[in-house]
Parts: C-alpha cells; sequence; structure tokens
C-alpha cells in the first residue's frame, strides 16, 4: 500500500505540472482532506443538493456517509473529488463519517439556511462595536442555531485560491456574539424566528474594500483600467516594495512625533499627571477642530486636559469615559491611570476605567491625540462625551486645556494593497463557490461614492460574476442577491444640490433591473456624522424583510418601501406613480429637520426642475399611489427628485408597511 501511494504521488506530481495554476491545499498529495468551510459545526443548505469536495491521492476512493446514504467517488488525476448529498429538510445535529486512506468524521452539522454577507465595513461591523446600544438583546444571545463562519481577510492576485487560510463554524452564544457581523446576525435572527430553521452565515466582508476588488478577472475584462492595475499588482516585488516603503514612511513619522512630544519626555512631569502645571496652556471647546478654535492647522501631537469633581460616594467605583470620536489616534489618562487608547479615528470611544481610579474631589483627565493624516484634528461634533460613575453622567463637553505638543507634517496615506482589484475575489470569494448557498447580502457602496456612472455596470457585473461562480461550482443556477442602499451620511443641506452619495444611491437602485434581486433602504437609519452608523438591526431586519418577500415566497412580508414605477410632466406638474405601496404612501410626521422646504406640503425632500435645470423644493399631494408635484417658481417642469443628497435627512415618504422610500430622480425623458 506504501509502496502504491508514493506511485500516486509521482503521478500527480507529474500531472500537476501540466495542469493550469490553481491554488492547491499543501496536503493535497498526502491524506483525504477537506476545505476548511466543510468541517464541524457547518451548517449545510437544507432541501438542495450539497456538493461536499476536498483533495486526495490521484485515484483514491473516497467514502462519504451522511444521513443513512453513502456516497463513493474516486479522486481524479489532479487530486480533487467531490459528491453531492441528496436533497434534505432542516435538522440536525448530524454527523459526517468520510473514508479514504484516513477517516475523518465531522460531527454537529446543522440543515438550514446558509448565506453569504459580503461587502465593507458597515457588513463587517462587528457586534462589540454596537453592543452597548443594544445591550439587552445582545446580553441574552445564547442560539447555537444561528452560526457564523469567519472568512479570513487577506487577498491574492495571481490566482483564485481553492481553500481559505484558516476559519470556523461558531455558534451565536455569549462566548462568540461579539465577532459576528452585527448586520448579518440580525438579519439571521429575524429569518430564524421566521422560518425556524438554522441559519449559517458565511461572513467574507472588508473594511475599505471597493467593488473591483470583489470580481473576477474575467469580469474585470470589461473594465480596462481595473484590469491593468490588477494585473501591476501581481508582481510579489512591487507589493513587496509598496508596503515596506509605507510602513518605513510610517514609522519614521511616528517615532520623529515620539521623540518630539514633550509631553512624553523623559526626566520630565508627564502631561497626563494631576501635578502637571499648565497655566500657558489654550482653552479648547470639546467637541470642536483646533484649526478653528486655536488656528492649528499643523499634523502632530496634541494634548487636553480637563478636571472634573466627583462627589465621595463615586470614590473607587468603576466607571466608563466616553469620549465620542476622535480624528486620528488617542490615548486616555485619569489621575495619571492609562484607561484605554484607539489607533485610528472611526471607533467610537468607550473606556472602562477600572475601580480604584476615580477619587472623591478633583479628578483629572488627560488625553493625548495623534493628528496624522487630511482631516480635521479634534473631536467629531454630536457624540457623547461624558464620563459614567454608578449610572450618574458627567458632562465633559464644554472647556478644556489644549497644547500642541509635537509638530509634524502630513503623514502621505498608506497604499492599500488589499483593496487592488480582483485580489479579494481570489482569495476571499472564489474558495466560497463549491459552497450551496440560498443567497447573497451586500453592504458596500462608501468606497465607490464619486464613480457612480462605472458603478452602474461594475455592480450589476459583480451581480452575474458571483452568480455565474456559483453555477458552475454548486450548481445554483441563480442566486438571490439582496443589497443596502447606502445610508444617509454627512450635513444636511437647506437647498436642493448635486450629491455623489445620491449618485451613487441611484446607481445601486439600478442593479433591481437585474431578476431576484432586493434593496434594503436606510436613509433613515444613518448618523450624519459617522459613515458607520449604530443602528445595524434596521439594516438586517429590512434584509430580512426582502428575503422573506422575495425569496422565502411570504407575500404577506412587504420587502420594499415605495418605489418609483412612471412619471408623467404635463405644463405645471409632474405625476408620479409607485409600486410596493402597502398600506398606502405616508407622509411620516417630521421632526424639526423638515426645515426650508416649499408650502405645507406634508411631505419633504421634493424638487423639481425646468428647462434650466435648476431645482426647487417642491409642493406635493398623495392620491392613493401615486404623487403629485409642483413649484409655484417652475413651469414646464423637466426633472424631480425625491431625497436627492448625502444626508436627506427630512426624507418621509413611507409605504403603510413602514419602509422608507428609495431615492431617485426622473426626467421628462425617461
Amino acid at each position: 500500500m506504501i509502496k502504491s501511494m508514493k506511485a500516486h504521488r509521482h503521478i500527480a506530481n507529474a500531472l500537476l505540472l501540466s495542469i493550469p495554476a490553481i491554488c492547491l491545499p499543501p496536503d493535497v498529495l498526502a491524506e483525504v482532506s477537506l476545505p476548511r468551510l466543510v468541517s464541524n459545526g457547518m451548517v449545510l443548505q437544507r432541501e438542495a443538493p450539497v456538493k461536499i469536495w476536498g483533495w486526495a491521492d490521484a485515484g483514491e476512493r473516497v467514502q462519504v456517509e451522511f444521513l443513512g446514504e453513502q456516497y463513493r467517488t474516486e479522486a481524479s488525476d489532479g487530486g480533487d473529488w467531490s459528491i453531492t448529498l441528496k436533497p434534505a429538510p432542516a435538522g440536525g445535529p448530524y454527523t459526517l463519517q468520510l473514508r479514504g486512506e484516513n477517516e475523518i468524521q465531522l460531527n454537529d452539522i446543522l440543515l438550514g439556511d446558509v448565506w453569504l454577507a459580503s461587502g465593507q465595513s458597515n457588513m463587517e461591523y462587528p457586534i462589540n462595536r454596537i453592543a452597548h446600544a443594544f445591550s439587552d438583546e445582545i446580553a441574552a444571545v445564547n442560539n447555537p442555531r444561528i452560526r457564523q463562519f469567519q472568512v479570513p481577510q487577506t487577498y491574492d492576485f495571481n490566482t483564485p485560491q481553492a481553500d481559505l487560510s484558516a476559519g470556523q463554524w461558531l455558534p451565536a452564544t455569549q462566548q462568540n456574539i461579539q465577532n459576528f457581523s452585527a448586520v448579518a446576525y440580525f438579519f439571521a435572527d429575524s429569518i430564524q424566528q421566521r422560518e425556524q430553521v438554522p441559519i449559517g452565515i458565511i461572513n467574507s466582508s472588508l473594511g475599505g474594500s471597493p467593488t473591483e476588488a470583489w470580481v473576477s478577472e474575467e469580469t474585470l475584462q470589461q473594465f480596462p483600467a481595473h484590469l491593468a492595475e490588477k494585473k501591476k499588482f501581481e508582481d510579489p516585488q512591487l507589493i513587496e516594495s509598496i508596503e515596506h516603503a509605507d510602513r518605513t514612511r510610517s514609522d519614521r513619522w511616528y517615532a520623529t512625533a515620539a521623540q518630539k512630544d514633550r509631553g512624553q519626555q523623559t526626566g520630565e512631569t508627564p502631561w497626563y499627571a494631576p501635578e502637571l502645571a499648565t497655566k500657558d496652556w489654550q482653552a479648547f471647546s470639546v467637541p470642536g477642530y483646533w484649526a478653528e478654535q486655536a488656528g492649528v492647522k499643523e499634523k502632530g501631537i496634541f494634548w487636553l486636559r480637563k478636571t472634573i469633581s466627583l462627589p465621595k460616594m463615586h470614590a473607587g467605583k468603576p466607571a466608563l469615559l466616553e469620549l465620542g470620536r476622535i480624528v486620528d489616534a488617542d490615548e486616555a489618562w485619569i489621575n495619571g491611570h492609562k484607561v484605554g487608547n484607539t489607533t485610528y479615528l472611526y471607533p467610537r470611544r468607550r473606556y472602562a476605567v477600572p475601580g480604584g481610579v476615580l477619587q472623591a474631589g478633583e479628578n483629572l483627565i488627560a488625553i493625548r491625540v495623534t493628528n496624522s493624516g487630511g482631516a480635521r484634528g479634534g473631536f467629531v461634533e454630536d457624540k457623547p462625551y461624558r464620563l459614567t460613575v454608578g449610572g450618574e453622567p458627567f458632562d465633559l463637553r464644554g472647556q478644556w486645556q489644549f497644547r500642541q505638543s509635537a509638530q509634524m507634517p502630513l503623514l502621505e496615506s498608506q497604499t492599500f494593497v488589499r483593496w487592488k482589484p480582483a485580489g479579494l475575489y481570489n482569495a476571499m470569494l472564489h474558495p466560497l463557490q463549491n459552497y450551496r448557498i440560498k443567497g447573497a447580502l451586500w453592504y458596500q457602496g462608501e468606497s465607490n461614492v464619486g464613480r457612480a456612472p462605472e458603478y452602474r455596470t461594475l455592480f450589476p457585473a459583480l451581480i452575474r460574476d458571483w452568480r455565474a461562480g456559483w453555477a458552475q461550482n454548486a450548481g445554483q443556477k441563480q442566486l438571490p442577491f439582496l443589497f443596502v442602499q447606502l445610508a444617509n451620511f454627512l450635513e444636511p443641506q437647506t437647498a436642493p444640490g448635486e450629491s455623489a452619495w445620491a449618485e451613487l444611491r441611484a446607481a445601486q437602485a439600478s442593479a433591481l433591473a437585474l431578476d431576484d434581486t432586493a434593496m434594503a433602504v436606510i436613509i433613515d437609519a444613518g448618523e450624519w456624522n459617522d459613515i458607520h452608523p449604530l443602528d445595524k438591526k434596521t439594516v438586517g431586519e429590512r434584509l430580512a424583510m426582502a428575503a422573506a418577500n422575495r425569496v422565502y415566497g411570504h407575500a404577506d412580508v412587504a420587502g420594499s418601501g415605495p418605489q418609483l414605477a412612471s412619471a408623467s410632466f404635463n405644463q405645471d406638474k409632474a405625476i408620479l406613480k409607485f409600486t410596493h405601496t402597502r398600506g398606502g404612501l405616508v407622509a411620516r410626521p417630521c421632526a424639526d429637520t423638515c426645515v426650508n422646504r416649499a408650502g405645507d406640503s406634508a411631505l419633504f425632500e421634493f424638487a423639481i426642475a425646468g428647462s434650466d435645470g435648476r431645482y426647487h423644493w417642491a409642493n406635493t399631494r398623495i392620491t392613493g399611489n401615486r404623487i403629485e408635484v409642483w413649484s409655484d417658481h417652475v413651469q414646464q417642469p423637466q426633472s424631480v427628485r425625491y431625497a436627492w443628497a448625502d444626508n436627506p435627512a427630512a426624507a418621509n415618504l413611507y409605504n403603510g408597511a413602514g419602509l422608507p422610500a428609495a431615492p431617485f430622480q426622473i426626467d421628462r425623458t425617461q
């Protein structure tokens, strides 16, 4: 037998030299092996043929036993093998036995629905970043029938990978929930409650990633500039040189800044110490930016200090220090004890203060801020700045002491190699395409804002690309594809105008022309000052409503808010017709954000333009599933817009099911 195995390996080695390059696991020419996805605790797709695959010696016989059925096959000359399990209903846990020249037993297998969750940071965003906003719900999570497989974040520009480098299926329990995708978890929880079947989530997402990183080289043939960029980064020496240059530049900047930082000079009183003399420090109001308040536009290291008085009853108690969001990095001390730090600008600062740090009377809070990038250094507005002790909040907004301790030039941004075209497809998506799934969830687009015309073709190309991959490998002919339209973001505007975010939202919506797609609208779930809004529950639940309606066939569940179907224009008004008006068109009551709009209309964020192309806030009237739109300033209207802004804060058109209308622009010529 040993002699026979060696012969097989020699033959397989010779054959591998003659076939096209493909990444195979390192043990392909040894024992029977399985891909990372096919492992203990996995969720297999119910009621569908399911492929199980792996690698072995060429010609090696492989036997699989599952649910009382036996399946037999032989490894190909290239060392790969696969069998297809018969469709089976939801259930489990089950065991799968595999025998070749070795034996493998997989345990705790569930049959249910498997969803791929992909995109950039808002899909990646883990529960631990939003848990404080849903504390009771997250604290109660203990549902092993919801499971997540976290795909390792890596890239490859040369070869579509056959397997992942790591990963395991983990249940939604208190031990694991903090690392679940928040959007995907709330989606899974909603679906699981409705369908009463196990739900598996394959989380393949990466912050900042643009759409072109998630498509194959074949699809990039349609986009020559991206294809050329991909080809450029096939050179590992180029990547090494870029990363070395970035690392060297960054290390030098931070080392120089630390050396210059007078706040932490050896032999001198550190600037976080309560006893430090601060007579020559400037006043600074938090939140705010020092370029505006102190006239300091340089980058570098900045220190802030504030003394607050606490009653004796709070002395020694643990506390929570909230410092909103800070641009860029920070370290925080209380009474000389370091209580937390964050290395970049996006996370919300929430630092646990251990018992014994706080004292009765005066307490000194010190913050060291490193501002290296292009954004204004300082404290983001409209965020919580407080110290909470024993349930009592102490407001930290207002006057602080401020001083720059190191002046530095702008640190040039790094080259984000991992975002280059096709790299994530090859390493994080292609290895998944043998695994049968129910559908795909996609939350991405922020990194493509400003390139809306391209997105109108690139995004549908991605959907077709993925569908082709799953059809070829897992036999899944038409992959349901549900996506999230971008949330409201940046400061609301008081007059109609142009918007790169609105353009991208419209490009996203154009993909609904493809069959088996649905879009979750969340222009009411964002935050003007945070590209990562906390309310991931609304996002997940709206995706789940779309899935219930479009994928699971629940006609009683609204799958979408109002969508524009058509428009007609006459001499003085436009008449818009809508679909998805379950429960009727509704003008949701609007708060104090609804200002500077036309007339006494109940609807807001509608604008209308004539032949001069100038948009004016419009009057509106709801009649059934139609809306009449007009303005006294516009004769012979040519175009209507709704919610056409980075942050259409006053948008209030909903259907009776409580789902918001998608933003749009419609012209007379359309």
